[in-house]
């Protein structure tokens, strides 16, 4: 018997408290936010409160989606968490989050190749759902607490990075749902853009504190400006033939929701209408892991999303600098 992969359900979960451009420019000491919305299209983020936390961001969201798949927690068969912003360095904060949902039956663990963990998840579960009999529900979460490692006077960072979570349920259907998927990486860039301090390379010792400060986001090294620009495209048209289509055979289209010049550039490369896309980040900054799960919710939330038969495709880049890209037929409900 075929078993097909099929997302059954899909929720988010963004902090209450808000961060504009105009609070960041009396924070610097300057406009910022003029050319944050000209070059980038961020207006505003989201941050969290200070007893909140990666796992319980994504259990919030996690609830949505498992109440929009009609399950339980204990109907789950895996937990995987996509972040590089986790509870703690070990253990994985997906046990937390098991813990936290009530999810007994569920094995757990973490996936982090920064903000492309989401969709490589996501290629996971499907490649569990079709091959082994003893996954047909899995939960599959992205979540970003990137404030708790901001240094709010660094404007190249404190203007990008916000936090949220996003999640889906994976299941086991009838027909097919997931199409394709491919993983791609860079690795020269491994030391151009992270969180360096606290692992083995850099222990957060008191004396790499002193020298390098304690654990926050930083970009220290340049890398191409156009990177995703020019990646996506043979990425994305790489995912779509080996699912069998054409580019204008993808009804819908999700991105890194870093830029949205970068997804215009690539839209129009691909000759796709940006009808066919949707984006978040003017309104809850750069979500990281967490940003392709919370764009799907709130363009389903808002009627733009996919259409049950319509293929989609998922395209993110995190930093390292991994990339991962898969194709679905939706066979979930257009909307909320």
């Amino acid at each position: 018997m075929i078993r097909y992969a099929q997302i059954l359900g899909n929720g988010r979960y963004i902090p209450q408290r808000i961060v504009t451009n105009d609070d960041l420019n009396e924070m610097l000491g300057e406009n910022v936010g003029d050319w944050l919305v000209a070059n980038v299209g961020i207006r505003e983020r989201h941050v969290m409160a200070n007893d909140e936390t990666t796992s319980s961001m994504v259990v919030a969201a996690s609830e949505q989606a498992l109440a929009r798949a009609g399950i339980t927690a204990a109907d789950l068969n895996l937990i995987i968490v996509a972040t590089d912003t986790p509870d703690f360095i070990s253990p994985a904060t997906a046990s937390a989050v098991q813990d936290k949902l009530g999810a007994v039956n569920a094995g757990t663990y973490d996936i982090n190749c920064a903000c492309a963990a989401w969709v490589t998840g996501l290629d996971m579960a499907a490649r569990y759902i079709a091959t082994d009999t003893d996954y047909r529900y899995i939960l599959v979460a992205g979540g970003y607490g990137m404030t708790k490692f901001l240094d709010w006077g660094d404007k190249y960072t404190a203007t990008l990075f916000a936090d949220g979570a996003g999640a889906v349920i994976v299941g086991v259907g009838d027909q097919p749902g997931f199409l394709a998927g491919k993983l791609m990486a860079d690795g020269q860039y491994y030391d151009a853009m992270g969180i360096y301090t606290g692992g083995t390379g850099r222990p957060a010792t008191p004396e790499t504190i002193a020298e390098f400060g304690k654990p926050r986001v930083q970009f220290v090294k340049k890398f191409p400006a156009t990177f995703n620009s020019d990646n996506w495209p043979p990425l994305v048209r790489g995912v779509v033939a080996k699912a069998g289509l054409t580019l204008n055979e993808i009804d819908f289209y999700l991105f890194t929701q870093l830029n949205l010049r970068t997804i215009e550039f690539v839209m129009d490369n691909l000759g796709q209408p940006m009808s066919k896309t949707h984006w978040i980040m003017d309104k809850w900054g750069y979500l990281g892991s967490a940003c392709i799960p919370a764009a799907l919710d709130d363009a389903l939330e808002r009627g733009k999303g996919p259409k049950p038969g319509d293929n989609v495709v998922f395209c993110a880049t995190g930093g390292g600098m991994a990339m991962a890209a898969t194709a679905w037929k939706w066979t979930g409900d257009s909307n909320q």
